[in-house]
């Protein structure tokens, strides 16, 4: 698998300073509140799992798949959930767990829908983020890195169900997904 990289953007250990960093931001954010930890399947579950084990506050955690790309390959601009939350949010202080902020269309959805069902706040933490790429105005609260506009796999991140599971991130050859 590593093969199929033209290099690594990011190793193991970069990886892990990166979550205390941002576990740590996330601990003093919500300090004294009960939080809701929501990660967006299937891109985030690796960083979600790694960030929340460095987030020192007891925190509840739920999941949620969303799309607004349907079967072709541009956004339709109309969220799809696919799997919704199973706990009531109105009230509670949310912070939603990407992978990747890339033309933000399906965060932005995302994001608008959940407001509806009032939260006390709702925040956004994301590992990547292709500034280059995006379409709709999304605040990202707590980010990773912001990239430029490479193809990249591992960590979660994947290329046709491929690479999810590789320990770093990197940016896929050409060839590979041409």
């Amino acid at each position: 698998m590593i093969n199929d990289l033209a290099s690594v953007m990011f190793d193991e250990q970069a990886l892990a300073t990166k979550n205390a960093e941002l576990g740590k931001l996330i601990t003093q954010e919500y300090k004294g509140k009960e939080v809701i930890v929501v990660g967006i399947l299937k891109g985030s579950v690796v960083f979600f799992s790694d960030l929340i084990r460095q987030i020192d506050m007891p925190i509840q955690i739920d999941f949620m798949v969303a799309s607004s790309y349907g079967n072709g390959t541009e956004s339709s601009g109309k969220v799809n959930i696919k799997k919704d939350l199973s706990v009531d949010i109105k009230g509670k202080h949310v912070l939603l767990v990407e992978d990747i902020i890339d033309s933000g269309i399906t965060m932005s959805c995302l994001m608008a829908e959940l407001q509806k069902r009032q939260p006390a706040s709702l925040k956004l933490c994301a590992l990547l983020s292709k500034p280059s790429r995006r379409q709709a105005d999304v605040k990202i609260d707590f980010c990773g890195y912001d990239i430029p506009d490479e193809f990249v796999v591992g960590y979660g991140l994947d290329f046709a169900e491929k690479y999810r599971n590789m320990k770093v991130i990197g940016v896929l050859k050409p060839e590979v997904y041409a």
